[in-house]
């Protein structure tokens, strides 16, 4: 099945009400499974105050990382990153290279399928968010093409 047509029926999914879609074409068969990971509540626990001795010095903000600026490629699918075609290999792309569209930037391994993602939009790869060999989540972004 393309690749295109089935990122096409994940977001089908993803976006109805439907839990479970199975669809066969010849000899091939696909079934995409929609799941939510409920939130357990977290049991508080409450300290009694304590009085301080001084005043303290105001503690530095910490301040939540800034989204990437650009355009987003994200994982069309759950699996394995990876950023070379084969181990040792050199990557497909490197920060800062000028990608055209259609272009493959890395590979995500789905049930011992090899997948290539190709680049949605011509730029130039400004972040790469994800590291090789690490797993992906569908709907994870793994390039800013800027």
């Amino acid at each position: 099945m393309d690749l295109r047509k089935l990122k096409t029926l994940i977001d089908l999914v993803a976006e109805s009400g439907i839990a479970e879609l199975e669809i066969t074409e010849g000899e091939g068969k696909v079934r995409i499974v929609k799941f939510s990971q409920t939130l357990q509540p977290v049991p508080m626990s409450y300290a009694a105050p304590v009085a301080a001795a001084a005043p303290a010095a105001a503690a530095p903000v910490a301040q939540a990382p800034a989204a990437p600026v650009g355009h987003q490629v994200k994982a069309p699918m759950v699996g394995t990153f990876y950023r070379s075609p084969t181990p040792g290999a050199s990557p497909f792309i490197e920060l800062g290279q000028s990608v055209k569209e259609g272009e493959p930037l890395c590979i995500i391994e789905a049930m011992k399928l090899l997948n290539e993602i190709e680049a949605d939009k011509s730029g130039v790869i400004t972040e790469i968010l994800v590291e090789n060999g690490e797993p992906v989540e569908y709907g994870q972004p793994l390039f800013v093409i800027g």
